[in-house]
């Protein structure tokens, strides 16, 4: 073991070179990289689509209905209360189409029905 370097005597500059060269990500690495972190999930998505519909409205949402990648960004269709009653049953409930970019950042909304919450839907399932 003539060879073993004392872990608290300096590096050399040849071997300070080494030991950062060899910690550098390349340049496909780089990229990956640079593309994930400006690209949201869709659970990061989804929540900043909740909190910007709340922020404007003043209602938090209760549930995402729909949720789909459009040429654009994203569309999706969001349950909020409206109108708190008692029993629980006869809230008002509203679904707002939500139109985000790619990014997440909200573009549009609008209510596209209002109902109490304890009646059963006619629509077709999936929101749209």
């Amino acid at each position: 073991m003539a060879n073993a370097k004392d872990p608290d005597e300096p590096l050399s500059s040849q071997e300070t070179q080494d030991s950062h060269e060899s910690r550098k990500p390349t340049r496909s690495a780089k990229r990956a990289e640079s593309t994930r972190a400006k690209r949201p999930t869709a659970m990061e998505i989804l929540r900043q689509a909740r909190g910007q519909l709340a922020e404007l409205t003043g209602m938090e949402a209760e549930s995402v209905t729909s949720f789909e990648q459009t040429d654009e960004g994203w569309a999706l269709e969001v349950e909020v209360l409206e109108l708190e009653r008692v029993p629980d049953t006869m809230s008002l409930m509203a679904s707002y189409q939500v139109e985000l970019d790619s990014d997440g950042q909200l573009t549009g909304y609008r209510r596209v029905r209002r109902y109490e919450r304890g009646r059963s839907d006619a629509r077709r399932s999936g929101g749209r």
